[in-house]
């Protein structure tokens, strides 16, 4: 480090170390991406958040109870209305018994809840199971509390839980099970059989589950969402996790809720203490009245995310990309092989971005482990449908001038090597 009487361009002393887990961790794949799609003025089917405000009735909520005058910290572990709300909620969509002032905790944000859980039960060298592909905050923040990942890969197009390869990840250090469904980026949701092959796992090591379910009311086709808490003996071992930016389109809000058991609540409540204490009042108490909203809105959310799913789907398809099957969610995941293009899916994201205008995310950004499926890439559907026509236009403009420009002996492989670097 520098002196003041040291001579410009000498040092006395090395500067000390920063945090190794946090230096070598990467900038996300999403900012990357959108600050990729922003430079090129691309249409962002990247990061998953839709394009238009939640309903007005919530909306008018929170503005309202800003200028109510309550606008001082809260109860940390959030306001009774929206904690009584999400009792109410669990009860009526899972007939789950849950005491909203001991086993309720509102936090800022899915992402701080599952910080939070994790926080709640896990001790450095414990073990836990994760599968992947994953969402990104996931294994830095278990890295960050000194606690060790053991990883299960679910493989395309299929995305079927392999029952040894899950049941060898758990052994005597094994703490809890992080488990994702409806799971980002698959669309993937778990069926009965796998939940209660998860219960049995869970019961047998004496485990706890940390249970991102935050996109439960989105799911197709007939799939329902069963929250892995409501099998039999999962309540006392289950952090169950849901987020009022995917139900109620306001991810801007960050409010996410926790249900636990009256053994856990606490301890997660403790955590949030310390990372961000309280969320903003104003928005818990709009978000009570969305969950309060009457059956109708939350059945309407499947079917019109479908449909959005379905139209970006039929015009990727109609390009060439395979298209894989999605059962919930914001996403699809394609494979791009059938395309040409000879680079990995890094290359390919940023080439679309630059060259037709259109932004997705390359779905090795969700794996951790070695030799992950490198030529898939994730749109997100949750947009206007004209925005998803434009975008499926302008591919088919790009793709169609390239598969010219392969007649004419310019092949994608020598494109994409004198065009293209990964992305960092």
């Amino acid at each position: 480090m520098r002196t003041n009487n040291a001579p410009l361009g000498e040092t006395t002393a090395a500067v000390k170390t920063v945090n190794s887990l946090l230096a070598a961790t990467g900038t996300t794949i999403f900012t990357v991406m959108s600050a990729l799609a922003s430079q090129h003025k691309s249409i962002n089917l990247g990061q998953g958040f839709p394009d238009t405000d939640g309903p007005p009735d919530v909306l008018k909520a929170a503005a309202e109870a800003l200028m109510d005058g309550r606008n001082q910290y809260p109860p940390m572990p959030g306001v009774p209305e929206l904690r009584q709300a999400v009792a109410a909620h669990d009860a009526r969509f899972y007939g789950l018994k849950v005491d909203p002032m001991t086993e309720v905790v509102v936090t800022s944000g899915a992402t701080e809840a599952i910080t939070a859980c994790l926080m709640a039960v896990l001790d450095p060298g414990d073990e836990i199971v994760v599968i992947e592909p994953l969402y990104d905050t996931y294994l830095p923040v278990i890295r960050l509390l000194g606690a060790v990942p053991r990883l299960v890969r679910l493989s395309p197009p299929d995305w079927d839980l392999p029952h040894a390869e899950l049941a060898a990840a758990f052994g005597p250090k094994t703490k809890a099970l992080l488990f994702n469904t409806p799971m980002n980026p698959t669309g993937k949701v778990f069926t009965a059989a796998e939940l209660a092959f998860i219960a049995d796992l869970l019961v047998r090591h004496d485990c706890y589950a940390v249970c991102d379910e935050v996109y439960e009311h989105l799911t197709f086709d007939g799939w329902r969402h069963v929250p892995l808490m409501t099998l039999p003996g999962m309540f006392e071992r289950c952090m169950r996790i849901g987020s009022a930016g995917k139900t109620f389109s306001l991810t801007g809000w960050k409010v996410g809720y926790v249900t636990a058991p009256a053994t856990l609540a606490p301890l997660v409540a403790k955590a949030h203490q310390n990372l961000t204490f309280t969320t903003p009042p104003n928005l818990q108490r709009a978000v009570a009245v969305g969950l309060a909203k009457d059956d109708a809105y939350f059945a309407s959310l499947g079917p019109a995310l479908a449909a959005k799913r379905d139209r970006l789907g039929a015009g990727l398809a109609a390009i060439g990309f395979g298209v894989l099957p999605v059962h919930g969610s914001y996403f699809i995941t394609t494979d791009f092989s059938p395309l040409g293009f000879n680079g990995d899916d890094v290359a390919f994201c940023r080439h679309i971005t630059e060259a037709a205008g259109v932004t997705a995310i390359p779905v090795t950004a969700f794996y951790d482990g070695p030799d992950p499926p490198a030529h898939y890439a994730r749109f997100a559907f949750c947009k206007q449908d004209a925005v998803l026509d434009e975008a499926v236009a302008r591919l088919q403009r790009h793709f169609r001038r390239n598969t010219q420009g392969n007649a004419q002996g310019t092949t994608h492989g020598d494109t994409q090597r004198n065009t293209l670097t990964a992305v960092g």
